[in-house]
């Protein structure tokens, strides 16, 4: 996922993307100990998705409370 698409983003829906990012971070990290997990470069890549939802959802918040 793109820093640009994250930022068009409302803040809920955000959170939203950021809760089922790291559902799915938790089923790769199951799936990597049972080794079940064929790709395990998708845990690195999920990382770094959270990594920018949460960047993007820290930078909404601080434009809210500079707009104050």
């Amino acid at each position: 996922m793109k820093f640009q698409e994250l930022k068009n983003k409302e803040h809920s829906e955000l959170n939203e993307i950021l809760k089922e990012t790291r559902t799915k971070f938790n089923q790769l990290k199951f799936e990597l100990a049972g080794k079940l997990l064929k790709d395990s470069s998708q845990i690195g890549k999920t990382k770094t998705d959270i990594a920018r939802i949460l960047t993007a959802i820290g930078q909404k918040t601080e434009d809210k409370n500079f707009k104050k």
